[in-house]
């Protein structure tokens, strides 16, 4: 595994192993089978709602905490200062740890000034080693980092052949933020893994479409998050340091982009004001802890 060197000078995976929409019941063993198949990242949220799955799992895998890099990220219905500070800490109990590598405001919205306090005092205290946010958009983050003490190490955004995040990078390098990738795969969205121009470089390489792209983003200095229960897809997705692509090849994938999120835009106002609406009215996206 290679490792990416934050701007507080603490070590992050380059590859993940994320447990998004991974149910509780499955969860263990898919730990399991991902530690056992050389992650040594996992990638967890609150709103997943699996994180005590992965404690047990860590706890039963015999792994020293400190050869892993434990993430989770904080939710809509937990911001603010106090509500994170208690979230946290079931964090904390659920995974079965005493600190977490890295902790994200999972979404830009709620009283996320008053959760970045509250983990400015969790690294203080070493409960968290490195801070960050997650979905932010370069203004968002640009506010986060001239209004507070510690600039966070990192900012986790979708980032894919289809929406490459260059813009969002350049500023990220300018204030020493990490740019890490989530859903990196789009789901396979459009028959992506069926794309010539990435058909064409993984032939070259006896690789995959899949191992490509998760190439692509670590020759751009993007870490990554990416997640599948099938064993055979987690070697696959892990097995992507013995190759590395040229310039040419990158600004070939460069085609692809189109600019935006098959997904969310976080900056669309009808979805801003859905998300909000949602998780104030205590849908199925809140997070109630007590």
């Amino acid at each position: 595994m290679e490792f990416k060197k934050l701007n507080n000078n603490e070590k992050m995976p380059f590859i993940s192993y994320g447990v998004y929409e991974i149910s509780p019941r499955k969860t263990k063993k898919a730990v399991i089978n991902a530690l056992n198949a050389g992650y040594t990242s996992i990638d967890n949220a609150q709103i997943y709602y699996n994180e005590e799955k992965v404690g047990e799992a860590i706890s039963e895998s015999g792994i020293p905490r400190e050869e892993l890099f434990l993430t989770s990220k904080n939710w809509v219905s937990n911001s603010g200062y106090e509500k994170t500070m208690k979230a946290v800490n079931k964090t904390l109990d659920d995974l079965q740890t005493d600190y977490l590598d890295l902790l994200l405001i999972h979404q830009p919205f709620g009283d996320y000034y008053g959760s970045y306090r509250a983990f400015q005092d969790l690294q203080k205290e070493g409960k968290v080693l490195s801070i960050g946010v997650s979905n932010f958009d370069s203004v968002r983050l640009v506010d986060l980092c001239m209004n507070f003490d510690i600039v966070p190490q990192v900012n986790q955004v979708e980032t894919t052949p289809y929406y490459q995040q260059y813009e969002a990078n350049k500023i990220m390098k300018e204030w020493d933020v990490t740019h890490q990738s989530w859903g990196p795969l789009s789901e396979g969205l459009d028959n992506l893994f069926e794309n010539p121009i990435l058909l064409e470089i993984a032939e070259k390489y006896d690789k995959s479409a899949a191992q490509v792209i998760l190439r692509w983003l670590i020759d751009r200095d993007i870490p990554l998050s990416c997640r599948s229960v099938k064993t055979e897809r987690m070697e696959e997705n892990i097995d992507v340091f013995d190759f590395t692509l040229n310039k040419k090849e990158i600004e070939k994938i460069k085609e692809l982009d189109r600019g935006k999120s098959p997904f969310n835009d976080y900056n669309d106002p009808e979805i801003a004001e859905e998300f909000i609406s949602e998780v104030i009215s205590d849908s199925k996206f809140s997070f109630d802890l007590f």
